[in-house]
């Protein structure tokens, strides 16, 4: 895959030039975008994927569901529905895609809708008669024909966008300089023990502007691994088999190993399908851990169930108090 990556090199600034453009156009109003009144919030990245947009995400309805109506609003990425559909009691990962299923399942008092036209699935959203006060963007930040009033840019410690081209030999979907759209950016999965000479290091690499706000972030793990059955202290896990499908698993795998835990891994492209023979092959695995995105994939397998488990994480942000009254000002401020 690297090979290949390198070898097309010569189709970078192609990709780059019609990316640049398209972003042009839309910030000269050529292309047009709609704003609402509403308080629209949009998590997304630069990058293709992996840094965190989904634990973000339910950061924020964790932060925002006990004082406003919420709704989640996704493309619903390998659904196998078309246009617009809103999360009821016959929604699964294959209706609406496993994230915003994953957050359907968690967080029953918000509405989580799908559309890979964010504008309409907006307006359809606004039309229910009890419609939300906030809607979050999930990875919306190249939608331009959307105008979110509050773009959350997400890049990881470990690959920042200005460290990163254009695909496809690299990993960004649009040029470095789409970040200047942002009005916070957040850097994911950074070490616990960053010192600020380091995150001055990263102010500086990111050429973040006066007006943008930086702040940074962590996983934290749970202590317990989770399944319909119960839970399990992590640390007395026996040898088992961790099951991934995101697009990086080498934090999670990490963390595992720092826990001295055994266990062999199989990794599978992100948003993946399982097919038959795959859960047959599992099967065989005995005690699989999983992420919880990968779990709603596979919790309804029956012959896997019994042995399925997966790891829970939130993200923890330093500056949390700043971070939390920039949303809720930018909310309020929007209903004045």
């Amino acid at each position: 895959m690297k090979f290949i990556r390198i070898i097309l090199f010569p189709i970078v600034p192609i990709y780059f030039f019609v990316t640049w453009i398209r972003n042009w156009l839309y910030d000269k109003g050529i292309m047009s975008s709609k704003s609402y009144e509403i308080p629209t919030i949009c998590v997304g990245n630069l990058s293709t994927g992996g840094t965190g947009k989904t634990p973000m995400i339910e950061y924020l309805i964790r932060l925002l569901k006990d004082q406003k109506s919420v709704a989640t609003l996704s493309r619903g990425y390998k659904r196998i529905t078309e246009g617009f559909v809103l999360g009821d009691e016959d929604a699964t990962a294959d209706t609406i895609g496993d994230e915003p299923f994953q957050f359907f399942r968690k967080f029953k008092d918000i509405k989580v809708a799908v559309d890979g036209n964010r504008q309409n699935g907006i307006s359809q959203l606004l039309s229910l008669e009890d419609k939300p006060e906030v809607i979050l963007l999930d990875d919306a930040y190249q939608h331009r024909r959307v105008k979110a009033g509050l773009n959350l840019l997400l890049t990881t410690y470990s690959n920042l966008y200005a460290d990163d081209i254009v695909l496809p030999t690299g990993n960004l979907r649009e040029p470095r300089s789409g970040a200047k759209r942002a009005d916070i950016i957040i850097v994911t999965k950074c070490p616990t023990d960053m010192s600020e000479a380091e995150k001055n290091k990263i102010v500086i690499k990111l050429k973040i502007k006066p007006e943008q706000k930086l702040f940074f972030s962590h996983v934290d793990y749970a202590k317990d691994v989770i399944s319909k059955h119960g839970k399990i202290d992590l640390i007395t896990l026996p040898n088992f088999t961790l099951v991934t499908g995101i697009a990086n698993a080498k934090p999670l795998v990490e963390f595992l190993e720092k826990q001295q835990l055994k266990f062999n891994h199989i990794e599978y492209p992100d948003h993946y399908s399982f097919k038959p023979n795959d859960i047959e092959m599992l099967s065989n695995k005995g005690l699989i851990i999983t992420t919880e995105k990968d779990y709603v994939r596979l919790s309804d397998n029956e012959i896997l169930e019994p042995n399925l488990y997966y790891l829970p994480i939130e993200v923890a942000i330093d500056n949390s108090d700043d971070f939390d009254n920039a949303i809720k000002s930018f909310v309020d401020l929007k209903e004045t």
